[in-house]
């Protein structure tokens, strides 16, 4: 797994449809729904009618941790939900990518809130490494 500066990558051996799957299942061990699911390729397609490598964001959401945070600061949902992303790269492998929320999260003064964030990120690591 490669730690970016705003979140954590991982190329697998999978499919880009099987990743879909596994990213999924293994998001649901650790408490998270999906929320959304935004096809770019499709978008781009529809909207711009360029082609575009398979790529997908889904807004994963684990209610619990969501609730506590919105709990402590009310517009934390500008930062919700976390963003996980699978695409096929230049090199057509697949790679997986999920966001940092302790780095989304430190444009936010309130400490109340590096618990929950420091919860999310050791949840999303686990999934990143599940696959």
């Amino acid at each position: 797994m490669e730690k970016a500066i705003y979140g954590f990558t991982k190329t697998v051996n999978l499919t880009y449809e099987q990743t879909i799957e596994k990213v999924t299942e293994e998001l649901k061990k650790e408490g998270f729904g999906i929320l959304t699911e935004i096809d770019v390729k499709e978008t781009l397609k529809k909207k711009l009618d360029v082609d575009f490598k398979p790529y997908k964001i889904l807004g994963a959401c684990n209610p619990p941790f969501a609730y506590k945070a919105l709990q402590e600061e009310e517009q934390i949902g500008l930062m919700l939900p976390c963003n996980v992303i699978v695409y096929v790269d230049d090199e057509g492998k697949t790679v997986v990518a999920a966001v940092d929320p302790v780095a989304s999260m430190q444009a936010v003064k309130n400490d109340k809130l590096d618990e929950v964030a420091e919860t999310i990120q050791s949840k999303l690591k686990k999934v990143i490494n599940g696959l």
